[in-house]
């Protein structure tokens, strides 16, 4: 898949929310023959919903961003993980999320994919202590980084 990632940035416009919320079904259509992607219509139509949801959401809180962060309380979760064998693939702020998201409309949100995404936008620091990247990424977090 993430060998893929380029060709679906290049298929679903950069990502762009605004885009991909104005595919009508011809749209929808030409992706589903697309060689390149994974040509699954609730997966391909889903992504349009979903961009659709994520406006609305910006439109609500001002951004997609906030509205996520809202649901840490602002401030990234801070493990403590000894060992990888030790993070969960969820959380109860992941089940939240995706319970989120769905009542506004998204699918394919569960919440093993919702904890992924924190992971990867900082909203949780899973290092295990022994990474060399945890006591870093828990000094960005809290805001004491060095210039």
């Amino acid at each position: 898949m993430l060998r893929k990632r380029e060709h679906y940035r290049r298929a679903f416009d950069g990502f762009d929310p605004q885009r991909v919320a104005r595919y009508d079904q011809a749209r929808i259509e030409a992706l589903l023959v697309d060689p390149g992607l994974i040509r699954n219509r609730l997966k391909v139509e889903s992504a349009v919903r979903n961009a659709r949801a994520v406006l609305a959401l910006q439109q609500e809180h001002g951004s997609f961003a906030a509205f996520l962060w809202g649901c840490v309380d602002g401030r990234p979760r801070q493990n403590r993980w000894p060992s990888m064998g030790q993070l969960p693939a969820r959380t109860p702020e992941s089940d939240r999320l995706s319970q989120l998201l769905k009542s506004h409309g998204m699918n394919f949100v569960g919440s093993t994919i919702c904890y992924a995404l924190m992971q990867s936008v900082g909203m949780v620091n899973d290092h295990t202590t022994d990474c060399f990247r945890h006591t870093e990424v828990a000094r960005l977090s809290s805001g004491q980084a060095s210039a």
